[in-house]
């Protein structure tokens, strides 16, 4: 045998390392149109080799910025910083909207692993001593520094979350501080899991069609169609998904189905069996109070805020409750009303949760002449689409171009190229709009990739996605979607266009990297145009006959429009002093779960006929999303998004072209790079007035 050289023992080394690599799409630049992920060769099992090398390659990275010899500056310290962690950047985009939007079990058992993963190395980042004295040492030092706005501000932040994240702790809290990190990042993740197994493992087949009375026949063909699906032709299959689940409560005159599907929906989390999320809750709520009293808070709704527009618990508090006082009477009337309409009809029961929306649209089919079904008519997916894209050009010009050259990760999602009004490109938008076991309930924006310019200064071009759950198509019927489905087709766009518009140099202050309780002002504004009449008719046609919506429809919902409202914001609002609640707890002791709900309850005088817009046990937001102390952040950016109308509404032009701009060039544009309320008085020239989003709401009496 011949003896096998250095040099050729390197080669055969050199050879095994790379060919794995070669293979897999995320360890070579992306030769795709707009370099957009190849999704058609993109496998399970790319993912955690992908992973433990954007590890190591950062880790390389951070060593580079510390080993530096020469002293620190914004550039070799705070923009390095910025700049590292590409390929981990590119692995983790692709792969938790999978995780998302295109899930299996295979990929779940990957994120049990990657989570606790990143976490550490997070940590590490976090929790270096030689990069944070780096760090400090440029921020004690920024006043000297001829810096830009933007430039400042990501000092400014990256300063504060390396303290937030346990940098100024002493050495031997810091263990324990990894710690939980690490199991805060699985509980939380196995919570979204729980939810998700539980929604997609409940179904309730009817077999006599009497119990489908009531419901629209649309409703009944998608119902027929699933139960088929499931192999029981001649059956109706209802699940929990958001377009099964509401319809039937809406529409089902039986009402012991309506109450068996609403307690159902309800305790998603909460059932007997393997994915119960109370213990979660419970571990989740003890390790934040540990964690955020280490970092010198009393509660973690104290640490949360500090890093928000609100600020305080106090000024969250007083605002949700100036709210609550003002809703909460309407609400009550409201029930009333629902009250007698149940004794008209001669029966002998109270009204429950699961009967509020059932009689509600009863009431409003009565009061106002408004049936959903007559509405949906009008709302056909593609045009409400279109109707978007038409807002969105008038607004700025943009154009929407359908991409089939462009790879997609699911046959369901649709590629658009946006283009500037000159023709030059923008970005790319996926659109993925129905339900499937898949994936998560709810409606979101993501990214793919985020706009920000390279260190070697090229500008990288944002790949924006919005992923929904709207009512599906069926055999003899296109998608149409619900008044409400409409209005969040349109917020959800709003979000897309905060991460497409993006201008930022820098990555970590691109796009929605805002404050959590400003995040919502750019999709909620376009909530506005949505509802407004002048643009409804401008979009809206009947499916079939392709008629413009007749004025006195849009007149009988516009009459409408704030019908119910009590109950929409008690609802909501019940969800934001619950997750205040939790995490304003500055001791654990061990709850269960209904008693601390039923604790908040009595707390707030809530009506037993309104349950929590979000229960505890399915409260996403909060125990798996980034909501935690700020599902409040919603309504409160309605207050912005109210007022920030008002500039259009005053100028007489809904698509004031300077107003517009204004609009772009100091909130859309500017993500993370300077703070949120400064942003906003840029814009508005005031301080926003709660005064609108009352009006809008109609809880002004």
């Amino acid at each position: 045998m011949k003896k096998i050289t250095g040099l050729f023992l390197m080669v055969i080394i050199l050879a095994s390392c790379e060919g794995p690599k070669q293979d897999n799409p995320f360890f070579s630049e992306y030769i795709t149109p707009f370099g957009v992920p190849p999704f058609d060769e993109i496998e399970n099992k790319h993912f955690m080799p992908a992973f433990e090398e954007g590890i190591t390659l950062q880790e390389a990275e951070i060593d580079a910025i510390t080993d530096n010899p020469e002293p620190p500056t914004f550039e070799n310290t705070i923009a390095a910083l910025d700049y590292s962690g590409n390929l981990l950047n590119k692995v983790s985009s692709v792969f938790y909207n999978y995780l998302s939007s295109n899930t299996s079990d295979e990929l779940q058992a990957i994120a049990q692993d990657v989570a606790p993963m990143l976490s550490a190395h997070s940590d590490n980042i976090s929790l270096n001593m030689d990069l944070f004295e780096r760090i400090q040492s440029v921020y004690e030092q920024k006043d000297l520094l001829a810096l830009t706005g933007e430039q400042e501000m990501l000092l400014e932040e990256t300063y504060k979350n390396f303290v937030r994240n346990g940098a100024a702790l002493p050495e031997e809290k810091q263990e324990r501080f990894r710690e939980i990190n690490q199991e805060l990042s699985t509980l939380t993740l196995q919570f979204g899991q729980n939810v998700l197994a539980d929604v997609n493992s409940w179904q309730m087949f009817i077999e006599d069609e009497d119990d489908l009375a009531g419901l629209p026949q649309s409703l009944r063909d998608a119902a027929a169609e699933a139960a088929k699906g499931e192999g029981k032709e001649g059956q109706w299959l209802f699940t929990l998904q958001n377009p099964s689940v509401m319809p039937f409560l809406t529409y089902a005159d039986n009402r012991e189905l309506r109450e068996k599907v609403n307690n159902a929906y309800i305790n998603r989390g909460n059932m007997d069996n393997d994915n119960n999320n109370q213990d979660i809750i419970n571990r989740i709520i003890d390790l934040r109070i540990e964690r955020s009293q280490m970092l010198g808070f009393e509660n973690y709704a104290e640490f949360a805020l500090a890093n928000r527009m609100a600020r305080t618990v106090e000024t969250v508090e007083s605002f949700l409750k100036e709210l609550w006082e003002a809703a909460l009477p309407i609400a009550h009337d409201e029930a009333g009303m629902l009250q007698e309409q149940i004794d008209a009809e001669g029966h002998e029961f109270d009204l429950a949760f699961w009967d509020w929306r059932y009689y509600a649209e009863k009431v409003r089919k009565e009061k106002f002449d408004i049936d959903e079904s007559e509405i949906s008519q009008y709302f056909e997916i593609n045009n409400v689409r279109d109707g978007i894209f038409m807002v969105v050009e008038k607004l700025w010009g943009l154009q929407f171009i359908e991409r089939t050259d462009v790879p997609v990760y699911h046959p369901d999602a649709t590629a658009w190229e946006v283009l500037e009004a000159d023709g030059t490109h923008l970005g790319i938008l996926y659109m993925d709009m129905h339900p499937r076991a898949s994936k998560r309930g709810g409606a979101w924006m993501s990214s793919y990739r985020k706009q920000h310019v390279d260190k070697t200064g090229k500008f990288i071009h944002p790949v924006i996605t919005i992923v929904c759950n709207f009512t599906a198509p069926t055999a003899g019927q296109p998608a149409l979607l619900t008044f409400d489905e409409m209005t969040t087709f349109f917020h959800e766009f709003g979000h897309a266009l905060h991460g497409l518009m993006a201008n930022t140099h820098y990555y970590s202050l691109s796009g929605t990297s805002v404050p959590r309780d400003f995040v919502e002002l750019p999709s909620q504004v376009m909530e506005n145009w949505a509802k407004h009449p002048d643009v409804m008719k401008e979009f809206a046609v009947h499916y079939e006959t392709g008629e413009t919506i007749p004025d006195e429809l849009i007149d009988r919902i516009m009459a409408s429009s704030n019908f119910n409202q009590g109950f929409a914001t008690v609802e909501f609002l019940a969800s934001g002093l619950l997750d205040m609640e939790y995490h304003t707890l500055t001791s654990y002791e061990p709850f269960a779960v209904e008693e601390f709900e039923d604790m908040v309850e009595d707390k707030y005088n809530m009506m037993d006929e309104i349950y929590f817009r979000h229960g505890s046990t399915h409260f996403q937001h909060i125990f798996s999303g980034g909501y935690s102390a700020g599902y409040y952040s919603y309504i409160w950016s309605g207050v912005l998004d109210a007022d920030a109308f008002e500039a259009f509404v005053e100028t007489g032009d809904l698509f004031h072209q300077e107003t517009a701009q204004r609009f772009r060039e100091e909130i859309l544009e500017r993500g993370g790079t300077r703070d949120a309320m400064e942003m906003y008085v840029n814009f508005r020239g005031q301080e926003p007035d709660i005064e609108p989003l009352l009006r809008q709401r109609g809880l002004i009496r």
